[in-house]
């Protein structure tokens, strides 16, 4: 299997997950031409892509959808809930809605060769959703937008080939940032954001002998740096049963600016 992140951020996120056959993103919320951009690094065309999975219905999750359906006509897979969050998205545009094909969290799907599951998270959206995706004995776990994590969700991750986790704030920096009082009350709240030290503790919880990638995600342009999630995750990885060398995990910081390297599992 295949995982690359095109973009992970506050202000857009797409995820590509594939196998020798299929080919599948996770979100589009930055510009189809980055998106573009980004498959052809990895010599795939839109035209190779089999389906789009939607975790939720915010703007940087969704932005390029109706760009992209009305091109291209890939099936878009979602919650009920989700779905009809976009189908009355007017900056979407119109397109193709026979394209909008309802999951259920926890209920095993498969596009081409992949077999997929989603998984219930907590976020202020309406039905929210991460996802595990599965080939022979692959598997590959891409879970943002978490404003908290327990034994479920811990439960649905275990045994991933390669994470990609939220790691979106530095909970000093989010109280004394300049986000109103209000916004700073929900990016802490259970329907938030995962903090950094969060974040470093369920991918600890996380951790196995075979895992080959471990991307941060989601990280907050206002209230966290690169650097700082890194070094956080990486402080709350030690005295890990493993390894002593974080480096040993393939721990990286997923940019919002540019495409991550693409991990093979």
């Amino acid at each position: 299997m295949k995982l690359m992140s095109i973009a992970s951020g506050s202000n857009g996120n797409c995820t590509y997950v594939g196998s020798d056959s299929t080919n599948i993103l996770i979100d589009v919320g930055v510009s189809k031409k980055r998106i573009k951009e980004g498959l052809e690094g990895i010599d795939v065309d839109f035209k190779d892509i089999n389906g789009i999975l939607i975790t939720h219905e915010h703007s940087d999750h969704i932005k390029s959808i109706g760009v992209i359906a009305r091109a291209y006509s890939i099936p878009i897979y979602s919650t009920s809930d989700t779905l009809n969050e976009i189908r009355n998205c007017k900056s979407l545009g119109d397109f193709d809605e026979g394209l909008l094909n309802p999951v259920k969290p926890d209920e095993e799907f498969a596009i081409g060769d992949i077999d997929i599951v989603p998984h219930s998270i907590w976020h202020d959206a309406v039905d929210p959703v991460c996802y595990s995706l599965f080939n022979r004995d692959k598997k590959i776990s891409v879970a943002t937008d978490i404003g908290n994590y327990d034994d479920y969700l811990v439960n649905c991750l275990k045994d991933s080939d390669a994470l990609l986790i939220e790691s979106n704030h530095d909970l000093r920096m989010l109280q004394v940032g300049p986000y109103p009082y209000e916004l700073k009350r929900r990016v802490m709240s259970d329907r938030g954001h995962l903090s950094n030290e969060a974040s470093g503790k369920l991918i600890k919880s996380l951790l196995n002998e075979h895992i080959k990638a471990i991307f941060l995600g989601h990280l907050s342009k206002e209230n966290n740096y690169p650097e700082l999630a890194y070094e956080t995750v990486k402080v709350e990885l030690g005295d890990n049963p493993f390894t002593n060398d974080v480096r040993d995990f393939n721990l990286q910081v997923a940019s919002r600016d540019c495409c991550s390297q693409l991990v093979l599992v």
